[in-house]
């Protein structure tokens, strides 16, 4: 009977950029051997303001070579773009201006999550994969590397990924909407 394995979002960080890399390239083996099944990879660095920026990414299933389209280039595209600069102080703002309060903070838990995980001037590794044992990742980050790794649902990430979205095309309308009432007064 063999274990039935999610997939699940890693956002992993080092000390330095050579090690981001080494990762990298050490989870590409690691899939290569069969001991994870990697989807997508990238290496990602925080940038001042909150933004994530991708340095390199793989995409493990031989489809599209780029982030476009991906999770794992949505999330980078999130705290990328504008919802990335404004992540600091657009959960107040969203959340004061509207009755879904709980929806809005809910779905910037994993963009929060990413940016504690990789703090700003650091680069690290994001991987989508299924492990059936995550004490490969686990020892190449933790022990080999001297990082460390947080796991979400991948699941949960998309979702949240969505309500980002959402959110962000809310505020958009809202402030149009303000902009273009203003203009009429």
């Amino acid at each position: 009977m063999s274990k039935q394995t999610n997939k699940t979002v890693l956002i992993m960080n080092f000390e330095t950029e050579s090690k981001s890399y080494q990762a990298f390239s050490e989870i590409k083996t690691l899939h290569a051997e069969r001991k994870i099944h990697g989807e997508q990879m990238a290496v990602v660095v925080h940038d001042p303001n909150n933004k994530i920026n991708a340095k390199d990414f793989l995409d493990f299933t031989g489809g599209d070579k780029n982030m476009k389209g991906s999770l794992i280039g949505m999330l980078v595209g999130i705290l990328g773009g504008p919802l990335g600069v404004l992540l600091g102080w657009m959960t107040g703002a969203i959340i004061g201006s509207t009755q879904d309060a709980k929806e809005i903070r809910d779905a910037m838990n994993v963009f929060e999550k990413t940016l504690d995980t990789i703090p700003e001037n650091q680069t690290g590794v994001i991987l989508i994969a299924e492990e059936e044992n995550n004490e490969f990742i686990n020892d190449l980050v933790n022990e080999k590397l001297g990082g460390r790794v947080v796991r979400m649902d991948e699941g949960l990430v998309a979702h949240e990924i969505n309500e980002a979205k959402q959110a962000e095309q809310e505020a958009q309308k809202s402030a149009k909407k303000r902009w273009f009432n203003k203009k009429e007064d």
